[in-house]
């Protein structure tokens, strides 16, 4: 909608998961490098922590894009070596056989996934899954390649049988080595439950934390996503990045939701560039509900 009056050439501050838009600061650069670390040195498991809005998906799926090739072959080979599962809430036979369909250890045909959180109608028993995940993840391995199993929102796997299921995962190998990588990437609270874990704490070789982005960061951030957009000019005044530093408290997401709905009110309003006063205003706009 707005785009023409900034002259973007899109919208910088979409929510979605988008690489061209990825912001390499220093705690998601030093995360990067530790995934990649135990991906390509072919260890059992990693964890991606962070709070809510740090950037955890866009930065896997960087990652994704930065693999070699022997990591993520073009889309036309049979098995597809990253599977980014979203959604862990499902009892352990069906995330089984789930993971075996994505994986293409088992027909599509032969798993229907209804609405989330009715569950998924399979043929498969667990052991059917396991077997077929297994012959796979060999054939795959023994072809020269290495699987990676991402599973975000994994701290909603609080559930004993369900961290069965992730133990196992760690537990495929081929002479000897890990047939796949599993990365559970997840809110801080994932952290004590795999204290109360250490069976499979221990099989994570990689731990990594984000932490919001400063003050130099957040500018640094808006700039590069203004950038990627086709931004000519500066659209924040000097004021205004400082101001949503100490309103975003560095966290993208809201950081992008911020500008959005300021370069929004900008275009309705038009205003030359943003300032303070009108990110405030969008800020108490969000945070305080009128009367009726």
């Amino acid at each position: 909608m707005y785009e023409s009056f900034w002259q973007l050439d899109r919208k910088p501050f979409d929510s979605g998961a988008d690489e061209r838009f990825y912001y390499p600061g220093e705690s998601h650069q030093g995360a990067l490098l530790k995934l990649r670390y135990a991906i390509e040195s072919r260890q059992a498991g990693a964890l991606l922590a962070g709070a809510s809005g740090l950037g955890k998906t866009l930065l896997v799926q960087t990652m994704r894009r930065l693999l070699p090739a022997n990591f993520a072959p073009l889309v036309h080979i049979v098995f597809p070596p990253l599977v980014h599962i979203v959604f862990p809430q499902m009892p352990p036979d069906e995330l089984l056989a789930y993971l075996a369909a994505e994986l293409g250890a088992i027909s599509g045909e032969e798993l229907s996934v209804g609405e989330l959180g009715g569950g998924a109608r399979h043929r498969h028993t667990t052991h059917e899954s396991v077997r077929a995940i297994e012959r796979l993840l060999s054939e795959n391995a023994r072809a020269g390649r290495h699987a990676v199993v991402a599973i975000d929102e994994a701290h909603l796997l609080d559930d004993c049988s369900a961290l069965e299921v992730v133990r196992l995962l760690l537990n495929f190998e081929v002479d000897g080595r890990p047939a796949m990588t599993l990365l559970l990437v997840g809110q801080p609270v994932l952290l004590p439950v795999l204290d109360r874990h250490p069976a499979l704490e221990e099989r994570l070789g990689v731990k990594c934390l984000l932490r919001p982005l400063n003050l130099e960061e957040t500018i640094s951030y808006v700039n590069h996503r203004l950038s990627a957009a086709g931004a000519r000019r500066p659209l924040f005044d000097t004021g205004a990045l400082e101001a949503l530093y100490h309103l975003s408290h560095g966290a993208p997401r809201q950081i992008n939701r911020l500008c959005d709905l300021a370069l929004l009110v900008g275009f309705a309003e038009e205003q030359p560039s943003i300032t303070a006063a009108q990110l405030e205003a969008v800020s108490d706009e969000l945070v305080v509900v009128s009367p009726e």
